[in-house]
């Protein structure tokens, strides 16, 4: 696991400013503390920091092929290295390491392009061939590791695993993009391939890119997407023992490592399953690690315990105060762009723990994606069949004057949604689920958004960003299309980038099996009714780890990593909360209706209304704009005539 970075002059072969590469490459400390390494060319720098996996000794970057003329950054894993390093042995190519980065080298060598069809496993990664004067750059197909790029006036193309190694160049503009803040605060991250500044993109999960001197940047291309076919004829029996397969087979893959090894253990089901796959593989005690919280409202330590008793587990736990909420700062400065779930702080922390003792952890990140695990799946599915049996023409004004009058009921327990019903059934479907994942809805939205930045997006709705992903989706099943959605959205803006920035803060690998590419592929073929059936979600996984796990831990309501955010904008962070929201630094921008916010504030500090989440929303923007926008710019780099 590394951070990498890189500079390509697209224009011709004149030099990279070694300070100016180096500047890139500290931003990125924190995610390879071990080594760090430059390579520099006419037209070319490379950058990297190494955090030591596999090949202790020999595996160090930038990389490079027998004559020099390919070199290789790479962040990530590809698990499958043994096996296309004996092919591509067979097929002539001489290595002189034993690391999965040498793989890349020659599988471009070999196989061009498609070399990234070939790779399983998590990587960002920039072959430079200087031969043919090209770059080859791609992200893996789930999006779990991070790929920023950004083309300056100066014909340099810029790329790093952070945002802020981009930043650290210095001759890219801090500007906002107005329809970034509207995803942002509908989504609560900023959905690829945008990132807050206008100048800078993400590369999609699952796309490349060939870059070629002297011609115009080109339009990343997708190598890879998933198809939700539900056309599999197997039986629930057979399906849960290959599905068992599967996981072992994937998890088994993960644990090649050189270093210390263990996995978050939650009490979840996700994780539970892939300590008890990691159990079931290993002679060996596993290494876990749970965090828990005071509040007995989001403590799920006893069922941690469970697994950890069951298969003798080596554990640790660590109790996080529920006023932990002193990373605020921390977390805005690390993320580069405004990211709003709250349950950063404890990833943050679980990680934190976790790095004390591995330098590798294995998550159950991406299930409730894959297996149909979240409630509003259900809830969903339940509205869609009431949305099914009437037309939209009939719909639409009925239920849009339900969900207008009736009270939203914050008091009321978390079964209860019918506002939100009436306003769903008032939509279609992908306008309806989008609906149910905002945390500022679009009436909220325009109510807070001044009149200047209504203007600057000029209609722009985030909700294009699902009508762009629905419209290549290739199924109309209710189930399978959300599942889609979130895969492209909430999978790769919110949870991945959560765990890669938490993780890679304390120089952490995280490693995440219920992602590996041909298990979701799998998964897809399934029909629906054995993700969700009878309002029970997980369906099959469940069933499928009735022999490994209790069932007080399979068949229990979901919890998830929660914070009281509630409680804290009422208590010990009001002051922070009325300074933030109501303070100079949101009021300069002009974006927001300043007397919208105060109703926000007043309304919930009264109890009067639970805006917790648009709060919580709106102080990690304004964190962005103290720490990363009012951040010392670094001295620019020296401009080349050209």
């Amino acid at each position: 696991m590394c951070g990498i970075v890189g500079i390509l002059d697209l224009k011709a072969r004149r030099d990279i400013d070694r300070a100016t590469l180096a500047r890139m490459n500290d931003a990125q400390f924190h995610r390879g503390p071990d080594e760090g390494g430059l390579h520099l060319e006419p037209g070319l720098g490379f950058g990297h920091r190494r955090l030591s996996i596999i090949d202790l000794a020999t595996g160090q970057q930038p990389l490079f092929n027998e004559d020099g003329s390919v070199s290789v950054v790479f962040n990530g894993e590809i698990y499958n290295f043994q096996e296309l390093y004996a092919e591509l042995i067979a097929l002539g190519h001489r290595f002189s390491t034993r690391s999965d980065t040498e793989v890349i080298v020659h599988g471009w060598e070999q196989w061009g392009e498609r070399c990234v069809e070939r790779f399983r496993g998590m990587f960002a990664f920039a072959v430079y061939d200087r031969k043919r004067e090209t770059m080859f750059i791609a992200r893996d197909r789930l999006g779990v590791k991070p790929m920023f790029y950004a083309l300056l006036p100066d014909g340099h193309f810029l790329f790093g695993s952070e945002l802020k190694a981009l930043l650290a160049h210095g001759n890219l503009p801090r500007t906002i993009d107005p329809q970034a803040i509207e995803e942002y605060f509908a989504l609560g991250y900023v959905a690829e391939p945008r990132t807050i500044f206008t100048g800078a993109k993400k590369l999609e999960p699952g796309y490349c890119m060939l870059l070629k001197r002297g011609e115009p940047l080109p339009t990343p291309r997708p190598y890879w997407d998933v198809r939700f076919t539900l056309d599999a004829r197997i039986d629930e029996t057979e399906a849960a023992e290959e599905l068992r397969r599967r996981i072992e087979e994937s998890v088994r893959l993960r644990m090649i490592s050189e270093v210390p090894l263990g996995a978050f253990l939650s009490g979840g089901v996700d994780s539970s399953g892939v300590v008890a796959a990691m159990a079931r593989i290993t002679g060996e005690p596993v290494n876990t690690c749970s965090i828990g919280f005071t509040d007995p409202k989001f403590n799920e330590v006893e069922f941690a315990r469970m697994v950890a008793q069951r298969y003798a587990t080596r554990h640790r736990e660590k109790t996080v105060e529920s006023d932990d909420f002193g990373l605020v700062d921390t977390l805005a400065r690390l993320y580069d762009e405004p990211y709003a779930d709250s349950s950063a702080i404890p990833t943050y922390r679980v990680c934190q723990l976790a790095r004390e003792h591995v330098t590798v952890a294995l998550s159950g990140d991406g299930g409730d994606e894959s297996f149909g695990g979240y409630r509003r799946y259900r809830l969903h599915l339940m509205e869609e069949r009431m949305r099914s049996s009437l037309p939209l023409a009939v719909r639409k004004p009925v239920f849009g004057l339900l969900g207008k009058v009736y009270p939203k009921a914050d008091w009321a327990p978390r079964v209860f949604r019918a506002k939100t019903t009436f306003e769903s059934l008032a939509r279609t479907s992908v306008e309806a689920y989008f609906h149910s994942v905002s945390i500022l809805r679009d009436a909220m939205r325009q109510q807070m958004f001044s009149s200047t930045l209504r203007a600057q997006l000029g209609g722009y709705n985030a909700i294009e960003v699902f009508h762009e992903h629905a419209s290549r989706a290739g199924t109309d099943d209710p189930l399978a299309l959300i599942q889609y959605l979130d895969l492209k959205t909430y999978l790769v803006g919110d949870i991945n980038t959560k765990v890669d920035r938490a993780s890679m803060a304390h120089s952490l690998e995280v490693r995440e099996p219920l992602m590996d590419h041909p298990l979701v592929e799998w998964l897809a073929t399934l029909p629906s009714t054995l993700k969700v059936r009878g309002g029970e979600g997980k369906y099959l996984f469940k069933k499928a780890l009735e022999p490994w796990l209790p069932n007080e831990v399979l068949y229990r309501p979901k919890m998830g990593f929660a914070v009281p955010l509630a409680n804290w904008f009422r208590g010990p962070l009001k002051q922070r909360v009325r300074d933030a929201l109501l303070g100079e630094t949101l009021a300069d921008t002009g974006w927001f209706n300043q007397n919208y916010l105060r109703h926000l504030v007043d309304a919930h500090q009264s109890g009067l209304r639970d805006y917790s989440s648009p709060i919580w929303t709106l102080l990690m923007f304004e964190g962005f704009l103290r720490n990363v926008m009012d951040a010392p710019v670094a001295e620019p780099a020296a401009r080349v005539a050209v």
